[in-house]
């Protein structure tokens, strides 16, 4: 009898042990299978970091990229301005110079006569140039890019009367055979040479790249 009891209480207390033990072995698993999942969740942050933008030639994103201006907004779409412009055959330093003269790198600007964007763009030219989001930078840029790249050609690689039609259109360019007598537009000429001037310099550009 007394042994019958001894055995009983032997058994619970075995019993209790193994509990105690599949509890800590139960426990012990989990927490290495959680640090696995922690560190291979870093190690893909790492090596897989999330891409933001797709540069393309013609962009046509629908993010929503950030409104920003000045040499932030410079800085942020340098690259982009360097590789579409090259695209295009057309010097980066001059695009950048344009950007300057139109916006200063607003963004969100709008003039009085309803251009909208880093380059300006009127929304009748940017949407018959596939620019669905005026004020999306990369859409733009890559517009006003096509569009001044046009008027080049359309004025035999003149420069000049491109900026002056840029600025002022093409049928004024050509009603005046030549750069309109507009204050402004000599005003904005000048201005975007004075910008090529300082790009150029900085970026190491020809001049007469175009």
């Amino acid at each position: 009898m007394k042994f019958k009891i001894k055995f009983e209480i032997n058994k619970k207390i075995i019993i209790q042990i193994l509990s105690v033990e599949l509890a800590r072995s139960l426990f012990i698993a989990v927490m290495i299978l959680s640090v696995s999942l922690v560190s291979n969740s870093n190690n893909q942050m790492v090596v897989n970091p999330p891409v933001l933008f797709k540069i393309h030639p013609v962009p046509q994103t629908e993010q929503r990229l950030p409104s920003v201006s000045g040499r932030k907004a410079e800085h942020l779409y340098h690259m982009f301005i360097i590789q579409t412009a090259s695209h295009y055959q057309v010097d980066p330093a001059l695009i950048k110079a344009i950007i300057m003269a139109e916006s200063g790198y607003n963004t969100k600007a709008v003039s009085k006569s309803g251009a909208k964007g880093l380059m300006q763009l009127m929304p009748q030219t940017a949407q018959s140039l596939g620019v669905e989001d005026i004020f999306n930078p990369h859409q733009n840029i890559t517009g006003g890019i096509q569009y001044f790249k046009h008027l080049v050609n359309r004025f035999n690689g003149d420069v000049k009367l491109a900026l002056a039609a840029y600025n002022a259109g093409s049928r004024n360019v050509r009603n005046y055979n030549g750069v309109p007598p507009f204050k402004a537009t000599h005003s904005y000429i000048k201005k975007v040479f004075k910008y090529y001037q300082i790009y150029k310099n900085h970026m190491g550009e020809k001049v007469d790249r175009v």
